[in-house]
């Protein structure tokens, strides 16, 4: 249903996070890893026990005070959408990694929205704020599973809300 949306729309950025460099790589040399290394390390990730509520609240305090400057008019142009940007993908892909996959997807519906606005007038505002409010429920309600009738509920809104936005501008 993502890619119905957003299908049509020109991606005027795209918005991704920046490969650091391999320092283990480095370390280890070429030559591939052992396979039992990488199923460890595979069994970690999919056992995480960390909680992700702090990471999860403390992102969403960022995407808040971010909302805040935006509409103060401290961060303007593409300055402000990477900075709506950054608390987007972190919580996209801090979602997935810590088993919120809810929380992952309802923000990859925000940043393929943001990937496509050409500025954070007052209406693509009014779209992020309600993905805010969204990811605030989800936190709220400790709603994990991407499979929980209320959020797929939420996600199918969060698209509507967008695809309104784009329909207003005759983009859709």
């Amino acid at each position: 249903m993502t890619d119905d949306v957003f299908k049509g729309q020109k991606k005027l950025r795209k918005a991704s996070l920046m490969d650091p460099p391999n320092l283990i790589k480095e370390k280890v040399g070429s030559g591939g890893l052992n396979p039992l290394l990488l199923e460890r390390a595979q069994d970690v990730i999919d056992n995480n026990t960390v909680d992700f509520a702090p990471i999860g609240k403390e992102l969403l305090e960022l995407l808040g005070a971010t909302i805040k400057d935006v509409q103060a008019g401290k961060a303007k142009g593409e300055e402000a959408i990477s900075a709506v940007i950054y608390p987007a993908m972190q919580l996209k892909a801090q979602g997935g990694m810590f088993h919120y996959p809810l929380m992952s997807a309802l923000a990859d519906v925000l940043v393929n929205f943001l990937e496509t606005v050409e500025t954070l007038d007052e209406d693509a505002m009014r779209v992020i704020i309600v993905h805010k409010t969204a990811f605030d429920h989800v936190m709220r309600a400790g709603i994990k599973s991407e499979k929980d009738a209320a959020g797929q509920a939420l996600q199918s809104e969060l698209l509507k809300a967008c695809a309104r936005y784009y329909k207003s501008r005759d983009l859709l």
